[in-house]
């Protein structure tokens, strides 16, 4: 008689063989992913680089240049005078000279204002490019177009293309860190992957924790609910769906940008909390960064940005930054919000500037005595500049002139590079768009931005897509 056990027996060799295929097939199928070549591997530059990493200091909402490194006497003198036309320009009314003093800084006679103290200690570290120049003076258009290189389509970000050419030194960790980034003027994109597979977009770090008692946070690092061997086990089977679907389909940039991202993620668990615990920092270390009194940043109140007051939280940021680059993150940015000064300039600009003074220039010096700046490019700098004419009290948007900074990573060491006219309207002499400020950027990481290339939609596409020109007057 042939029963229900027999059954159960033969076929298939028996239930129990069934239960070692599918163990053996999850087996290999993680062999196989472990043998396979990281995307995130370190990968050759086309050229020997001068710099290995990045730190972008933005600041959200345009600084203006005529009041913090393009000294303007003459916008001085002419105070309270009709301002010209300018075509393309916003605003318009009277001009309005700078509240604040200029001076010639270090022995290389950089000028930069009195509202920052302790950067103009730095600089004979800075490299000043005082012919910026953007499209339009849109704060989500020009955003897009600085992290982007174009505002009318989704694109890679800067960050992304820079993982993507040079692939990260440490695989515990993401290659590119966005820390505290903004949630309007595009958003996600301004850090995302674009058509580039997911994995090289940029891991966020969020605002909360920084000048408070807690720790920063990266959202959906750990589920609480899971431990580690049952995450696990739960990601092996994600993993096995993801690998099947492959293997199905064929060649699939999304999916294995899943299935990398999903390692990494899991990879971070252990390392990542580490590196966002500063405890271990030294106190003279913390007051290099204005980080007095603990974590919140003691006698300016902690706190994120100029509306948290204080520099005690973006202090906490620029340490995070270093820790993370000295652990091998390939770029970090840290985008500070506030800097939109349409009314109250003095005040609303000094407490800008005080947020950040410290901080940087603690990070310019950190980066100095642990021998990182000469192959860690610091850039400073928001989305376009302010109109030498007045709004009320306050300056409007402008595109047609303003100033970007960059420190070690190859850069020439105080050196100013380009001018706009005498009152700053537009960059007149050594212009330097966003497109070609991009070229620069990757120059400067070894990579050539024509070469630089993905093929999506029918063609190699690039961040500085048909245009862009290395400004080779500024490498050391």
């Amino acid at each position: 008689m042939f029963t229900r056990r027999h059954l159960l027996q033969s076929t298939s060799s028996g239930f129990g063989y069934l239960a070692f295929a599918a163990l053996a097939q999850e087996q290999a199928a993680r062999a196989a992913a472990d043998a396979a070549p990281n995307p995130l591997s370190p990968k050759k530059p086309h050229f020997p680089a001068k710099a290995k990493r990045v730190i972008f200091l933005c600041m959200e909402g345009a600084p203006s240049h005529v009041d913090t490194f393009d000294y303007k006497p003459k916008l001085t003198a002419d105070d309270g005078k009709a301002a010209p036309a300018r075509r393309g320009v916003f605003g318009g009314g009277k001009l309005m000279g700078s509240p604040f003093k200029f001076e010639k800084r270090g022995e290389s006679g950089l000028w930069i204002s009195d509202l920052f103290p302790e950067l103009a200690k730095h600089a004979d570290k800075l490299c000043l490019l005082n012919g910026m120049h953007t499209d339009l003076p849109n704060h989500p258009q020009a955003f897009l177009q600085m992290h982007c290189g174009i505002f009318q389509f989704p694109r890679p970000s800067l960050g992304a293309w820079a993982l993507y050419g040079l692939g990260t030194e440490n695989a515990n960790l993401p290659g590119f860190v966005t820390i505290g980034p903004p949630q309007n003027n595009g958003g996600p994109a301004n850090y995302g992957a674009s058509f580039l597979p997911a994995m090289f977009q940029g891991t966020k770090i969020s605002r909360s924790g920084f000048g408070a008692a807690s720790s920063p946070q990266v959202s959906n690092l750990k589920n609480p609910k899971l431990t580690p061997a049952a995450q696990r086990e739960q990601l092996d089977f994600v993993q096995s769906l993801n690998q099947n679907a492959l293997d199905a389909g064929g060649e699939n940039p999304e999916i294995e940008g899943l299935i990398s991202s999903y390692e990494l993620a899991f990879r971070m668990q252990g390392e990542l909390p580490k590196l966002l615990d500063t405890s271990t920092e030294t106190a003279a270390t913390l007051k290099l960064y204005g980080i007095e009194g603990g974590r919140g940043g003691g006698g300016m109140g902690g706190g994120f940005g100029p509306r948290g007051g204080g520099a005690g939280g973006f202090g906490q940021q620029c340490l995070l930054a270093r820790r993370l680059v000295e652990a091998g993150v390939r770029f970090v940015e840290l985008a500070m919000p506030g800097w939109d000064h349409h009314r109250n300039l003095k005040d609303a600009l000094t407490n800008s500037c005080t947020a950040i003074d410290k901080p940087i220039a603690g990070l310019l010096e950190d980066l100095k005595r642990k021998d990182m700046l000469k192959d860690t490019l610091v850039i400073w700098g928001g989305e376009f500049g302010r109109t030498p004419s007045g709004q009320g009290d306050g300056r409007d948007h402008n595109a047609r002139g303003y100033t970007i900074w960059m420190a070690g990573g190859g850069t020439k060491g105080g050196f100013t590079h380009g001018r706009t006219d005498d009152y700053g309207f537009e960059a007149v002499d050594g212009k330097v768009h966003v497109h070609d400020w991009h070229a620069t950027v990757l120059h400067l990481l070894g990579l050539d931005h024509e070469k630089l290339t993905y093929r999506h939609a029918g063609r190699e596409m690039r961040l500085t897509d048909t245009k862009g020109n290395v400004v080779k007057e500024i490498v050391a």
